[in-house]
C-alpha cells in the first residue's frame, strides 16, 4: 500500500462538485494503522476525513486540509455463519466483491443466502459509506439500511474501539448509522442476509395515478423488489406521469436464470446522451428495453447490481458544449400524496425550465431506530437526476430547484434526503430533521475537540450555529 499521493485534490464521483484539498491522503489497511494516523492527526494538530467509494455528494467524504482516509484497503470478509445468515466484513468492503464472495463461497449450498438490499444507481460504494448514509434500495416492503445491520465496531474520536449493536452502545448505534462519518471510523460491520432466490421480473407501462395500487397489487402478490421509473420529457403530456413499472417475484428453483437483454456499456452511454438531447426518445428506447426484459429471471442480489459508467459525461460535455454532470435528490412523501407531488413538480420543472435526466419511484418503510431518520413514515421515495451546468448560474439552478421541491415535499408533509447535496434552508432542515440541533450537540459531547469532520459538518454547524447559541 503507498501512503503518499503526489495530489491532495479530490473529488465526488457523480457530481463532481466537491473538489476539495486535503492535506494526504492515507489508504488505510489495518486497524494499528488507523490508531496510528489518528495519533498523527491529533499531534499534528489536523483532522480527519473519511472515504472509500466517493459516491457520495453532500461532501461527507471530504474536508479542506483534513487527513483523508481511503479506507478502501479494509475490505475483508471476516467471517460468515451459515446457521445464523449474518457475514462481518471490513468496513472498505464494496458491493460487487461482497456479492461475488457470497456466491463463490456457497456454491455447494442448496439454501444459500445473498444480500437484502443495497442502494440502486451504483455498485462501487463501500457497506461502511451505506451505513453513515442509512441507504435504501428497491425493496417494496424494507426499512432502510438500519434494518440490515446486526453490528459494527467504529474506533472513536478517543482511539477506542466502540462495539455498537442494539444492546451495547444502542446510542451510537442509532447516531452512526444515518451519522455521516462524525462520529468516528467504522471499521467492521455485521450484516444480515437474507435467502438467495430467483426472481422474475415483470415489467409493464402505466399511468402514475395507477401506481400506488399497482405496488400494493404486487406486494399482496408475494413481489420483493420494485421500482418506476418515469418519463422526461416537459414537452409531452406524459412528463412525470408515465412510467416504466418492473417489479421482481420470487420463482421456483427449477427455473433457469436469464438475461439476454442486459445494456451493453455503449447502450447505456447512448441512452444517457438521448436524456440529455432527445428525452422523449431516451424514454420510449428505455421502456423498449424494460419491455423486452419482462419474464428474465435474475438472483436477487444480482439483479439489484446496476452499470455505472464512471467519466460518463465526458462525452455528453463534448457534444453540449460545457462541463456538467447530473446532481442527485431524493424526496419522500406520503404514499397518497404522491401523485399531487409529482403534479407539483411537473409543473415547477416546466416553469423554470429544469433539465431532468433521470427518474424513479421507490417504497420504504419508516425507520424507528437511527437518530436522524429520514424514512420517518412509510413513504414513496422521489428521486431526480438534474443536469447541472458547471457554473455558477447552473449551480445555482439547481440548488433552487432542490430547495422548491423540498418545500413541495413539506406541503405534502414530506421530507429529503440529507446524503445528496447542501442545499436545504436551515428551516427545511429543522422541519424534516428536529433532531439536527441534538444529533449537532452529540458530536460536540463525543468529540470536543471535532477530530472528525467533513465539508457537509462543516456547512451544517455553521448553518445552525444561531440555533445552537440560543439553545446554549
Amino acid at each position: 500500500m503507498h501512503e503518499h499521493h503526489t495530489t491532495n485534490t479530490v473529488n465526488d464521483i457523480h457530481s463532481a462538485l466537491n473538489l476539495t484539498r486535503v492535506s494526504e491522503i492515507i489508504e488505510i489497511s489495518n486497524i494499528p494503522q488507523l490508531v496510528a494516523t489518528l495519533e498523527k492527526a491529533k499531534s499534528q494538530g489536523k483532522k480527519i476525513a473519511i472515504s472509500a467509494g466517493r459516491h457520495a455528494m453532500g461532501g461527507q467524504q471530504f474536508a479542506e486540509d483534513a487527513i483523508l482516509l481511503d479506507m478502501r484497503g479494509m475490505d475483508k470478509v471476516l467471517s460468515f455463519d451459515r446457521e445464523l445468515g449474518i457475514i462481518t466484513l471490513e468496513a472498505g468492503i464494496q458491493w460487487p466483491a461482497l456479492i461475488d464472495y457470497l456466491e463463490a463461497a456457497q456454491k455447494d449450498s442448496t439454501q444459500p443466502w445473498a444480500i437484502r438490499q443495497k442502494q440502486t444507481g451504483a455498485d462501487d460504494l463501500s457497506i461502511g459509506g451505506c451505513l453513515s448514509a442509512n441507504v435504501h434500495g428497491r425493496g417494496l416492503q424494507m426499512r432502510p439500511f438500519i434494518a440490515d445491520v446486526e453490528s459494527f465496531c467504529l474506533l472513536d474520536a478517543k482511539g477506542r474501539l466502540q462495539h455498537c449493536n442494539r444492546n451495547t452502545n444502542s446510542h451510537l448505534f442509532k447516531l452512526a448509522i444515518g451519522g455521516y462519518g462524525v462520529f468516528g471510523v467504522i471499521t467492521k460491520v455485521s450484516l444480515r442476509l437474507s435467502q438467495r432466490q430467483k426472481m422474475r421480473r415483470d415489467v409493464s407501462i402505466i399511468s402514475l395515478d395507477e401506481l400506488m395500487p399497482a405496488f400494493q397489487q404486487r406486494m399482496d402478490a408475494g413481489y420483493v423488489y420494485g421500482d418506476f421509473q418515469f418519463a422526461i420529457d416537459p414537452a409531452s403530456p406524459d412528463f412525470l406521469q408515465r412510467g416504466v413499472f418492473s417489479c421482481y417475484c420470487p420463482v421456483s428453483e427449477a427455473s433457469s436464470i436469464r438475461e439476454e437483454h442486459a445494456l451493453s456499456d455503449e447502450q447505456w452511454q447512448q441512452l444517457l446522451m438521448l436524456a440529455h438531447v432527445d428525452k422523449s426518445r431516451a424514454f420510449d428506447c428505455y421502456a423498449q428495453h424494460y419491455m423486452a426484459s419482462s419474464g428474465q429471471i435474475y438472483w436477487s442480489d444480482r439483479l439489484q447490481q446496476t452499470t455505472y459508467l464512471d467519466g460518463y459525461h465526458k462525452k455528453i460535455d463534448d457534444m453540449l458544449g460545457h462541463q456538467g454532470s447530473e446532481m442527485i435528490g431524493e424526496l419522500y412523501v406520503p404514499r397518497a400524496a404522491l401523485p399531487a407531488f409529482m403534479h407539483d413538480a411537473a409543473q415547477d420543472f416546466r416553469q423554470h425550465a429544469v433539465d431532468l435526466i433521470y427518474g424513479t419511484v421507490r417504497l420504504i418503510e419508516a425507520d424507528t431506530e437511527s437518530f436522524l431518520p429520514w424514512a420517518k413514515q412509510d413513504y414513496a421515495c422521489v428521486i431526480f437526476n438534474l443536469h447541472t451546468e458547471h457554473t455558477e448560474s447552473g449551480i445555482a439552478a439547481t440548488a433552487a430547484a432542490f430547495r422548491r421541491l423540498i418545500d413541495l415535499a413539506i406541503k405534502r408533509d414530506g421530507s429529503f434526503y440529507l446524503t445528496y447535496g447542501r442545499f436545504a434552508t436551515v428551516e427545511q432542515t429543522r422541519h424534516c430533521y428536529p433532531n439536527f440541533e441534538n444529533f449537532l450537540a452529540y458530536k460536540q459531547r463525543l468529540d470536543p475537540e471535532s477530530l472528525f469532520q467533513s465539508t457537509w459538518l462543516r456547512h451544517h454547524t455553521a448553518m445552525f450555529a444561531k440555533h445552537l447559541e440560543q439553545a446554549a
